[in-house]
């Protein structure tokens, strides 16, 4: 039977179309984009792809209704950040998630306003089965704090480097560390920040060699993008072993 909205009487069908193969096809799941739905459908959504049980299930950027909605569903949410504490901030939902598998993935933050985006990148590879470490409030203002956790930088599988202002976190990382660095230019800054845009072209002309780039607050995409380095890591160790 369809489910419907409550509020279009469309059935689920009718606004989208679900791809329950992409885990198992690409590893990366299909995240429920939040925005523009309303409670009714996102829960519908997670149901179906829960029912389905192929992958991980998660919402991305959802509102205080929509997490009340679906915690009121599923028995098992896991959100963030906490709705209590920042109850304007986009939010993270975890509804299923994989078992857990090896690789650890180091999520480095210029300043502690970057924490909701690294919260979406925390809670997509905890979907999937993916340890992370956040170390916020790293960056370049006070050089000394990065330069003093650069022997546990260095022992992560994947960086994903989260800045927001003019964006120089992940080039200065990119001249020091060996590791595969995802950067994510934030949205936060003054005046000639320009919501992102300064340090989103910073990163893309960053000197540093080899570092990528996802779009502006985009820590969905930036886990994908340390999934995708960790997923080619484990098939080259295991094409490697005797």
């Amino acid at each position: 039977m369809m489910a419907q909205s409550f509020e279009t009487g469309q059935s689920l069908q009718e606004i989208a179309e679900l791809d329950h193969g992409r885990f198992g096809r690409i590893g990366i799941p299909e995240a429920i984009y939040a925005p523009g739905k309303s409670a009714a459908q996102l829960v519908g959504l997670a149901a179906e792809m829960l029912e389905v049980g192929k992958g991980p299930v998660m919402a991305t950027r959802a509102n205080l209704d929509q997490v009340a909605a679906l915690r009121a569903r599923f028995a098992q949410c896991w959100v963030y950040p906490d709705p209590e504490e920042f109850p304007s901030a986009p939010m993270s939902v975890v509804v299923s998630r994989v078992a857990t598998r090896s690789g650890l993935v180091g999520i480095l933050t210029g300043g502690s306003t970057d924490l909701v985006v690294a919260g979406e990148a925390a809670a997509t590879l905890w979907a999937c089965g993916i340890a992370s470490e956040t170390i916020a409030d790293i960056g370049i203002a006070g050089l000394h704090r990065l330069l003093s956790k650069m022997e546990r930088i260095r022992s992560y599988d994947v960086l994903v480097v989260l800045a927001g202002m003019e964006g120089a976190l992940p080039s200065v990382l990119g001249g020091l560390v060996s590791n595969p660095i995802v950067a994510v230019p934030t949205s936060n800054g003054y005046g000639a920040s320009a919501n992102g845009a300064t340090a989103m072209m910073a990163m893309l002309a960053s000197c540093a060699p080899g570092i990528s780039v996802v779009g502006i607050d985009n820590g969905f995409g930036a886990a994908c993008a340390a999934i995708r380095i960790l997923n080619s890591s484990a098939a080259i160790a295991k094409a490697e072993l005797p």
